[in-house]
């Protein structure tokens, strides 16, 4: 199963748009629903010589091999130079890459824009994820967009629109893209080869593509850093804060920008707001698997108590990003964890 079968009202949008394209669009929705593959597609069947009768890329032609291999004249990615090293593999003793777009990736695409297209048509710039561009980067980019060259596309990604600039989201015809529908999700991650779909697909609030990363790299084996983390979490008022921050520090570094601070930090608001569910009766909506568990420890935490929780935790979120010491805030976020299982009087 493709990922465009869990987005044909998307697709059948854009496909709409062919014959009008505007010079910018922004497409967004929640992390790891597959909108960077949607817009790649996208990019790519624009781009073939002969699209098929769902506007689809043929994948035949000598334009979608370019492309495919990476190297097509007409195209171009920004996107963080970490992004690259992950999946390429990081060289040791490497300066670390960057996180952001940098404005030297913008000035790079001069001469890009400036040619026109090689093959007679649209020449296409992916910009993923669009937020990720430092201030500098994005004041560029708009520049282009104020006085857009004929011919271009600026296709724009984004997992938070909130965070880019006004001026930049004006300047595009923007597309929200969904939740794909559950059944059609849990389909996609078994054909996939990934067991027990449901529940890798709760823990990823419904994003298959986010549930397929979850899933593999949490099944066994290297890479696998969420056993450790709910083995700490579980463990309530028994939890050792200094022990689990040096056991998620340590996974980090090991695994070299594949796992995020952020990642973690998305992972205990999940839980937080599972805790908060059991508290109030409800059905946990992200841990299936440690339903019980989490009623247990719901148990000994007053309500109040987890609201408080959520909304610093919240503000953790943002300093995740770019901490002074990853270490020291670790260590304080495990102690916030531990501090909610501490008796205090009057509650």
């Amino acid at each position: 199963m493709n990922i465009l079968d869990l987005h044909k009202k998307t697709w059948d949008e854009l496909s709409s748009r062919r014959d009008r394209l505007p010079h910018a669009l922004l497409l967004s929705g929640q992390r790891g629903i597959g909108k960077f593959a949607v817009a790649k597609d996208f990019a790519a069947s624009l781009l073939c010589e002969n699209p098929d009768a769902q506007q689809r890329a043929c994948g035949h032609c000598l334009a979608c091999n370019w492309f495919a291999q990476g190297n097509h004249p007409d195209f171009r990615l920004l996107q963080p130079e970490a992004m690259t090293e992950i999946s390429s593999g990081e060289e040791e003793g490497k300066k670390k890459a960057s996180k952001e777009i940098l404005i030297d990736q913008v000035r790079a695409l001069d001469e890009f824009l400036g040619v026109g297209s090689h093959r007679g048509g649209l020449s296409i710039v992916l910009v993923n994820p669009a937020e990720a561009m430092n201030r500098n980067a994005a004041n560029s980019i708009l520049k282009i967009l104020e006085e857009p060259p004929a011919g271009i596309l600026f296709l724009l990604i984004s997992d938070e629109q909130s965070r880019l600039l006004p001026t930049i989201r004006s300047r595009c015809q923007s597309i929200l893209i969904g939740l794909p529908e559950t059944p059609a999700a849990q389909a996609y991650l078994r054909a996939s080869g990934i067991d027990d779909a449901e529940r890798w697909l709760a823990l990823s609030g419904g994003a298959p593509r986010l549930a397929l990363e979850l899933a593999e790299k949490n099944g066994s084996g290297q890479g696998s850093w969420l056993p450790t983390l709910l083995t700490h979490l579980k463990q309530g008022a028994q939890h050792d804060p200094l022990r689990a921050a040096g056991d998620i520090d340590k996974l980090l570094r090991e695994q070299k920008g594949a796992l995020s601070l952020r990642q973690i930090i998305d992972t205990l608001q999940k839980w937080l707001i599972d805790l908060t569910q059991a508290a109030n009766s409800l059905p946990v909506r992200y841990f299936l698997a440690n339903n019980g568990e989490i009623s247990a420890l719901a148990a000994k935490i007053p309500s109040t108590r987890l609201v408080r929780a959520y909304r610093k935790l919240a503000t953790q979120r943002r300093e995740a990003e770019q901490p002074v010491n990853g270490r020291l805030f670790l260590e304080g976020v495990f102690l916030d964890y531990r501090d909610l299982f501490s008796p205090r009087p009057g509650e």
